[in-house]
């Protein structure tokens, strides 16, 4: 028997390696978690995870709140509950919305952008990090791979 059918061969080893989305999980989580160490560090510790993904998708001009719990992929009870804490701690104003007086857009304040100016920086960073240890050649393929996926995994792109 060759070693590649022995467990801890490179057969075995093939096998015991997480699926393709794990994968791309990982290092997402490990960005995500520098990204909120540094926003604590910089004074932005009253917000979760779950209210950050609704106010990453907020869009420039604003965005309505059912857009936002559709991106968020909650219901629009629980995106409203998120938009309102992230109202109350000055994160996002509610405004009219110019295309239908009825509707309300969601928008970023101040503080918002405060927060991803940090958050940016720290993306940055890791980036270079990847960069350094895949190389320039292997970062520009995985970001020129995962720009392809997007095209079929992303409906708001």
């Amino acid at each position: 028997m060759t070693d590649e059918g022995v467990a801890g061969g490179p057969a075995g080893a093939a096998q015991s390696q997480p699926n393709t989305g794990v994968l791309l999980f990982l290092p997402y989580r490990a960005l995500e978690n520098r990204v909120f160490a540094a926003l604590a560090e910089a004074g932005f510790d009253d917000f979760t995870p779950a209210q950050a993904r609704v106010l990453q998708r907020i869009g420039p001009h604003g965005t309505r709140l059912t857009e936002l719990a559709e991106q968020a992929q909650v219901t629009k009870q629980t995106a409203g509950f998120l938009v309102d804490q992230l109202e109350k701690a000055g994160y996002v104003t509610r405004v009219p919305d110019p295309t239908d007086k009825r509707a309300r857009l969601v928008c970023g304040a101040r503080k918002a952008l405060a927060a991803k100016e940090v958050a940016d920086a720290v993306v940055a960073e890791v980036e270079r990090e990847w960069e350094e240890h895949l190389g320039k050649r292997r970062m520009k393929q995985l970001r020129e791979a995962l720009v392809l996926l997007r095209e079929i995994t992303d409906p708001w792109a």
